[in-house]
């Protein structure tokens, strides 16, 4: 931004332009440009408000002149108060010899568990753990887990019929790494990512918190005394697909296994739908997939796990739920880890039965302007949840994982529009209003 100075012109007349075509309002400059003049007293005709009304002429401005007025001893005044300020800051950085400030335990978890040394690879290692048994259950979990990787990915590019998927694989000083596997201007999605990571290593007993609710229980069980660190291993498979026809839902699933010790381990994940525009027959077609496998393993699984997917994708703040549900769990360990590891295997391999035939169904549709821009103010809720609410989001930008996997994520466009409200009686309202009571569609 150039700021010039016009002696000619009056005090009041204060503007700024970029020196590109867009504009930019200058009132928080405004602000501070009293702020500064008045504590440094160098310039009287400073001290005193603005005149009524300067700020609602800056707002009329269709384009802001590059250019600000007084005496030349107002510029000086300006300049000085910048230094002085500038000053401040320094002095405020400046190392001290105050008494050392106690680390809370959220910087504890984030000196512990970031991710200092992370090394891109060239390719994608053929196995990410370090344990020798191919047969141990660690390296079967993480077999499972690329393998349904491969699938997805391998479905979801024939869908598309242009877009492929770019890998990456890195691995971390501490132990363990991932492969990231993210499409991005395909014909029918606009971002889809499928990410594998396997790691393991020790956290504070305070982290353990950020990953499950039955942190003092595994902490009791392990004997562990205050001050002992926490041994983890995790190995999870996260995806999100954003497609570009409003017609064609985002889906996202996420399944994982997290193990402390032998005796202290858990299961986690799930698979969820987003929509903008509602078709019945595609939510009883998802659901009724995800029902037909969790009633295979256990007939009671599926209402109670839609249950928790309705009040865990909830966005608090908006009073509305992100998308329309599907099936969400976590800390399950109440079966022999056999029985749930066919389970979170059957559920991943079922990803593309779900949705891919929902994508067949939808993706030549026609759309309108007015239905993209709805499609985009959805994404924005789904933006919100994932940064504000989201359970592994946080604990990955807490931890100082890999960023670009973890916001891989977010859709790469959104919108938010003003208090936007859909029209009584329209299909952007008959959805929203599923958004705020959850209904059963099995």
């Amino acid at each position: 931004m150039i700021l010039q100075w016009d002696k000619a012109a009056t005090s009041t007349q204060l503007y700024a332009s970029a020196t590109r075509v867009n504009t930019v309002k200058v009132q928080p400059f405004i602000a501070s440009a009293n702020h500064i003049a008045t504590n440094v007293g160098s310039a009287a005709s400073f001290q005193q408000p603005l005149k009524a009304g300067v700020r609602e002429q800056f707002a009329e401005q269709p384009t802001l002149v590059p250019q600000l007025s007084n005496t030349w001893g107002l510029a000086a005044a300006f300049l000085s108060g910048c230094t002085l300020t500038v000053a401040g800051l320094m002095m405020r950085l400046r190392p001290t010899p105050s008494q050392p400030k106690a680390a809370t335990w959220q910087e504890d978890i984030f000196n512990t568990l970031a991710i200092h040394g992370t090394e891109e690879l060239s390719e994608a290692p053929p196995v990410i753990g370090r344990d020798a048994d191919p047969e141990c259950f660690r390296r079967r979990i993480e077999a499972m887990l690329r393998k349904g990787q491969d699938k997805v990915c391998a479905a979801i590019e024939e869908s598309d019929g242009l877009g492929k998927f770019r890998t990456d694989a890195w691995m971390r000083e501490q132990g363990g790494g991932g492969i990231s596997r993210v499409m991005a201007g395909g014909k029918v999605w606009e971002k889809a990512g499928v990410n594998l990571s396997v790691v393991w290593g020790e956290m504070p007993q305070a982290a353990l918190g950020a990953a499950t609710e039955k942190a003092p229980e595994y902490i009791k069980k392990m004997g562990l005394k205050a001050g002992d660190k926490v041994p983890f291993f995790v190995a999870a498979l996260s995806c999100v697909m954003h497609p570009r026809n409003p017609h064609c839902p985002t889906m996202h699933f996420n399944y994982r296994y997290f193990e402390l010790d032998a005796d202290n381990w858990w299961f986690g994940g799930g698979t969820d739908i987003t929509p903008a525009y509602l078709d019945m027959d595609d939510m009883k077609h998802f659901h009724g997939t995800l029902k037909a496998v969790c009633d295979k393993h256990d007939k009671d699984y599926f209402a109670k796990f839609k249950k928790w997917a309705d009040e865990y994708f909830v966005i608090k703040h908006r009073g509305e739920t992100r998308g329309l549900g599907g099936i969400f769990f976590d800390d399950l360990n109440d079966r022999k880890p056999e029985e749930l590891f066919k389970f979170c295997e059957e559920c991943l391999d079922n990803v593309t039965t779900a949705y891919v035939p929902i994508i067949e169904k939808h993706k030549n549709d026609t759309f309108t302007e007015e239905q993209k821009n709805w499609q985009l103010i959805r994404r924005g809720r789904y933006t919100e949840f994932n940064l504000v609410y989201d359970r592994g989001t946080i604990f990955g930008l807490r931890a100082g994982g890999r960023i670009e996997s973890i916001l891989m994520t977010i859709p790469e466009t959104c919108r938010w529009e003003y208090n936007q409200k859909p029209a009584p009686g329209s299909e952007e309202e008959k959805i929203m209003n599923l958004f705020k009571t959850p209904t059963n569609f099995v």
